[in-house]
């Protein structure tokens, strides 16, 4: 229908009820098990990072390389952390 310059449309909308029987499921965005594998992957990447404390002395003088440099230090506790990240993807990426 035109009035003069402008144009009416008639606007209907139709509202359909919500029966019990089609009740909506409150779901999350992952399932049980992606949120156990999240959470084992971030217990991993704090040990991780427990695994890099320490190797420091109370005496500002004096300097422990073979402490400071270990294979605990330098190699283990990085690969411990990739570890975690890795599977902190994987729990992410992993259909539910």
């Amino acid at each position: 229908m035109q009035c003069g310059n402008f144009y009416a449309f008639k606007v209907e909308i139709y509202i359909k009820p919500l029966h019990m029987s089609e009740k909506q499921d409150n779901q999350f965005a992952f399932g049980k098990e992606n949120y156990k594998l999240f959470g084992i992957a971030v217990l991993v990447v704090v040990v991780g990072y427990l695994l890099m404390v320490g190797g420091g002395t109370d005496d500002p003088n004096q300097f422990n390389y073979d402490e400071l440099f270990s294979f605990r230090r330098i190699t283990l506790a990085p690969l411990v952390m990739l570890a975690g990240l890795a599977l902190g993807v994987y729990a992410i990426m992993k259909k539910s």
